[in-house]
């Protein structure tokens, strides 16, 4: 049974950027999770904690970014979070 089309995105462009926060918002985050996560844990540890989460918790934000109605918002809720995990990388590394 074909889905209700009043519950499906018309616009081209939300669809578009929904797919490319998906596949490309989504990776950024789980990077960006993962690089704040080094902070803490120790490197090998963190490898083999990556390799596990990061296959979770990517496809996790794929799936978010798809049920949200604004494509605009889910690129900027990715972005925001990306750069918060990505503050304490800054500052340890290059201050």
């Amino acid at each position: 049974m074909p889905a209700n089309k009043k519950h499906l995105t018309q616009s081209t462009l939300h669809k578009t950027l929904k797919v490319t926060a998906a596949i490309l918002g989504g990776y950024l985050l789980t990077l960006a999770v993962h690089l704040c996560l080094s902070l803490i844990i120790p490197k090998d540890e963190l490898i083999m904690t990556m390799a596990f989460s990061g296959f979770i918790l990517w496809p996790g934000l794929m799936i978010l970014a798809f049920l949200a109605k604004n494509g605009w918002k889910v690129w900027g809720l990715y972005l925001l979070l990306s750069f918060i995990f990505l503050i304490p990388v800054y500052l340890k590394y290059y201050l």
